[in-house]
């Protein structure tokens, strides 16, 4: 009998040492074709949705741009729209900040983005608390970390406030143009601790009802953000243990929020890479972690651990033997400063030591180590075990090329699944919802006036 279905996605490798510039195959990062390429693998792949992350400022390294990962990247809905125009079922699925935005642009954006996508969009609802990206915005970084959660989670309120203010019947079914509606359609008046409005919502009520929402907060207050709120959880939890233990704690929490297991998808990042035989596989593997991680990488990514400028020690010697400052940040706007620097200068050393690995190899090791590798065969299996284990309901894809990185998964790994019952062999729905299995939300009921 054939074990739960697993759901995938595809995330578009930007920036981040994932990516593999060096290949001659590596195509522009900002090219729209580049997008429709992945866009159209992965709907070929009978994806449930196309992924794109987002950033708000360049990184900066010691002051400078930081050349070696960020080169620029355009504005997420702006791209999905066009993607709408090129896919009729792939969902697509935006990274929008609700710290630097405003419920009513955001709410109608992604309403906007359902209609013309005819039930396709999805919001990853993130946060930001730093200073450093608050100086591209006018309230500067005022928000403290501690506030976080409790704005997104107003904002997501008040969004699907906006959303709800569309009452079935607020369009007459013979007026469907939307030059007719009925009184009282899109009133609305939010009173809350981050967001005073009141007005009228200019867009009808989306498709879905409201769009998907996806969350990637891993801290308590992430997890139950994502338990009351999220229908999709992008995680970094890719070893099987890690994997099951998140997996169990979120699912767990959702029965408090009246919720049942299968009303959330958690889904983490992965990455992979295929070859003839498993031996050929691993030698590519470690061909590509080389490849995202050159000397100057690595210098840069254990500088922004140390906090101090490293710059003269050898890639390929081993690991300074002075302590992190931890009063200093070198590498700005890069996820490895949110962690406590000097618990993980400690396990990096431990395990230079006990593994005898240079600078480099270190950074490699915790950075660069794909998935999967092997067969299509060996990557099928294990990614029907990893889901049949509860370790996730699936994976967000990470390729390591752009923009042809998902063929290889598609062409190979994708009918193994298929074969093993276990992956959809068509599209059964058209909205994204239906690909993920989700409900909509209850429609609101209001008494309208003729």
């Amino acid at each position: 009998m054939p074990g739960k279905q697993i759901h995938l996605a595809a995330f578009f490798p930007g920036i981040g040492s994932t990516t593999v510039w060096s290949d001659p195959r590596a195509g522009s990062q900002i090219a729209f074709e580049s997008f429709a390429h992945l866009a159209r693998t992965a709907e070929r792949g009978k994806f449930d949705f196309f992924f794109l992350a987002e950033g708000l400022r360049l990184r900066e390294h010691k002051g400078e741009i930081y050349e070696l990962d960020v080169v620029g990247r355009p504005e997420s809905l702006t791209v999905l729209g066009a993607l709408a125009a090129v896919t009729s079922r792939l969902g697509l699925a935006a990274t929008v900040n609700s710290t630097f935005n405003e419920p009513y642009e955001v709410a109608r954006r992604l309403a906007t983005l359902d209609h013309l996508s005819g039930g396709r969009a999805a919001w990853n609802v993130v946060t930001s608390w730093d200073e450093f990206t608050g100086e591209n915005f006018r309230r500067g970084g005022f928000l403290a970390e501690a506030g976080r959660y409790t704005r997104a989670t107003e904002f997501l309120q008040t969004a699907r406030e906006l959303w709800d203010s569309w009452a079935p019947g607020d369009i007459p079914a013979d007026r469907a143009g939307g030059r007719f509606v009925r009184e009282g359609a899109g009133a609305f008046a939010h009173r809350g601790t981050h967001f005073d409005i009141s007005g009228r919502f200019n867009t009808p009520r989306p498709p879905q009802g409201h769009p998907v929402i996806i969350q990637a907060g891993e801290s308590p207050q992430g997890r139950e953000f994502a338990a009351s709120d999220a229908d999709v959880i992008f995680s970094r939890y890719s070893r099987i243990a890690e994997a099951q233990d998140f997996y169990r704690d979120v699912k767990g929490r959702l029965a408090a929020y009246g919720r049942t297991p299968d009303q959330l998808k958690i889904l983490p990042a992965v990455t992979y890479v295929l070859g003839d035989t498993t031996e050929e596989a691993h030698e590519r593997a470690a061909e590509i972690r080389r490849a995202q991680t050159g000397p100057e990488t690595a210098i840069a990514h254990l500088e922004a651990i140390w906090g101090r400028d490293l710059s003269g020690y050898d890639p390929d010697g081993p690991l300074p033997d002075i302590d992190p400052d931890p009063d200093s940040l070198l590498l700005k706007g890069h996820a490895l400063f949110r962690v406590d620097r000097a618990a993980t200068a400690k396990k990096w050393r431990e395990l230079a030591e006990e593994r005898g690995l240079s600078i480099r190899e270190l950074v490699t090791e915790v950075t660069g180590r794909q998935t999967f590798i092997g067969t299509a065969r060996d990557v099928a299996d294990a990614m029907d075990e990893f889901v049949q284990s509860d370790g996730s309901d699936g994976f967000v894809i990470a390729p390591h090329l752009t923009p042809g990185g998902l063929d290889e998964l598609v062409d190979h790994v994708v009918p193994l699944l298929q074969e093993k019952g276990v992956y959809r062999t068509d599209y059964t729905g058209r909205t994204l919802r239906d690909h993920l299995g989700l409900t909509a939300p209850q429609q609101p009921i209001r008494e309208a006036s003729a």
